[in-house]
């Protein structure tokens, strides 16, 4: 559910609208807020996640979150341990993301879905 709330939150935000202060741009606002400062999981495509505190989010989807750390398997098989390191602020590329999930409750995420 946290990962739908955060996909939609992408696709409002990416939304091309002629008038910047039109409904989409606010409504699209306003989902940004609610998630300002929450704990975010985001997985790329090399199998990577990146844990940290959402910050902001751009037109184009790009994600950019504080007190990153990355996870990453160490080998190849299976049931392999994670390596994790401090990374601080970094840039999550749209095209490179393959999931979003928010750490909030369930009230919390209920009230993301529904605007």
């Amino acid at each position: 559910m946290e990962q739908e709330a955060a996909e939609t939150l992408v696709q409002a935000a990416s939304s091309d609208g002629s008038n910047p202060k039109g409904p989409d741009e606010s409504e699209a606002v306003t989902r940004a807020r609610k998630l300002l400062f929450r704990r975010m999981l985001v997985g790329i495509r090399d199998g990577r996640f990146f844990l940290g505190n959402f910050h902001c989010i751009d037109k184009q989807g790009n994600i950019i979150l504080q007190d990153a750390v990355e996870y990453r398997s160490t080998r190849r098989s299976s049931p392999s341990p994670m390596e994790q390191r401090f990374l601080g602020l970094i840039l999550i590329p749209s095209s490179c993301r393959v999931s979003c999930h928010v750490g909030c409750s369930v009230e919390e995420q209920l009230s993301l879905l529904s605007f």
